[in-house]
């Protein structure tokens, strides 16, 4: 004889489903295709395939993920390496888990009519720069120059940029900081003309640093259970990352579809994923120690006051990605 089982007591006999592992992320910056990786990591089920319940948190002007990390309010961060290892100086014990970006986006972006041509022309110009640990790679560009940074004649002015392009779309500024996925093109849809604008990528300078990689803190990681939770975190973010570079135009509508200021538009951000498409490309998720290196070399020949005084000592790990990429 048959017996039909209620589904509430099948599932009762069945025991328990295990819930999915939380894992909360903070971005660096707002939702844009900068972030697209890990949004299509959660659109396409890739973190559901871990057993991972993701949260992604939204960055903003007023919000140091550093500091979130440090609060408890996030398990994992992406920040530029510049300002990750300035605070692990200080004392928060911050560790490169992963390195979706490749190369920088950064770059500075000047008025043609300035008479700017090469850094040497810098001096004497007033020059906008990120601050909230956006303006170390910068100063230590001007370290490696020799060009003060408190004014005069053979200094620059440092003008603290917002997080727009005014500066220089009101002439207060010759320069201004930009990325190559964002800010470039906000001087460029307000009407200025490539022609009209000189740019100074710190990857052709031999002056970039690592950006957006992912961070936790030290001590999490001497619990087995959180690094194995990163590994698959990293894994599947990995994937996110591979899909949207492969699909650039299908990753921007999907960075699109988790806006919820609806302040993000679809030309803008289909331009992004493609410029960013760029950063990634030739990543696994490994950080390169050569990479690594140099951008400490570069810190450290900051001038008089370098952005770090000495060589970290456990700032990365590769056992998480050399786990995923198994």
């Amino acid at each position: 004889m048959k017996m039909l089982v209620p589904a509430a007591l099948a599932a009762l006999i069945a025991g328990p489903a295990l819930a999915d592992e939380a894992v909360t992320l903070q971005l660096k910056w707002v939702t844009q295709a900068q972030f697209a990786g890990y949004y299509v990591a959660e659109d396409q089920g890739f973190y559901d395939e871990e057993g991972l319940d993701v949260t992604i948190k939204p960055g903003g002007p007023d919000i140091g993920p550093s500091q979130v990390l440090a609060g408890g309010g996030a398990d994992v961060i992406i920040d530029w390496m510049p300002s990750a290892l300035a605070a692990r100086e200080k004392g928060l014990a911050l560790v490169n888990i992963a390195q979706p970006f490749k190369s920088s986006g950064m770059m500075l972006t000047c008025l043609k009519e300035t008479g700017i041509t090469s850094p040497e022309d810098f001096k004497g110009k007033t020059l906008g720069v990120w601050f909230f640990g956006n303006e170390y790679p910068f100063l230590s560009w001007m370290g490696t120059l020799g060009i003060p940074t408190d004014g005069g004649p053979e200094g620059v002015e440092v003008l603290k940029q917002g997080f727009n392009v005014d500066p220089l779309l009101q002439k207060q500024a010759a320069c201004i900081s930009t990325m190559t996925y964002n800010e470039y093109w906000q001087v460029i849809d307000a009407g200025i003309s490539p022609d009209d604008l000189v740019t100074f990528k710190y990857e052709d300078e031999g002056v970039a640093t690592l950006e957006d990689g992912l961070y936790v803190m030290e001590d999490k990681l001497a619990d087995p259970a959180f690094k194995e939770k990163m590994v698959k975190f990293v894994r599947a973010s990995m994937k996110g990352w591979k899909w949207a570079e492969e699909h650039p135009d299908d990753a921007a509508m999907i960075v699109l579809d988790n806006d919820e200021t609806g302040a993000q538009t679809e030309e803008h951000q289909k331009r992004m994923m493609a410029e960013v498409a760029k950063l990634t490309a030739g990543s696994d998720g490994a950080l390169d120690p050569a990479d690594y290196e140099r951008t400490v070399k570069i810190l450290l020949a900051g001038g008089s006051d370098p952005v770090i005084s000495k060589e970290p000592e456990g700032a990365y790990t590769l056992e998480i990605t050399d786990e995923a990429l198994k």
